[in-house]
């Protein structure tokens, strides 16, 4: 198996995987959570995992 060949197969599994999730879901951005939320007054949850909870 050659560089180009694994790189063609590879190429193609990414682009069969954007089309496949492209195709099953319409995207909604005014749906979708805010990637960030500063100054928005809603608490980030779970960011971090080292603090303990209490």
């Amino acid at each position: 198996m050659t560089r180009r060949l694994t790189a063609c197969i590879a190429i193609s599994l990414v682009v069969a995987t954007l089309a496949f999730d492209l195709a099953t879901e319409s995207l909604n951005p005014f749906n979708a959570p805010a990637p960030i939320v500063l100054g928005s007054g809603k608490p980030g949850g779970g960011a971090f995992c080292g603090e303990l909870p209490g």
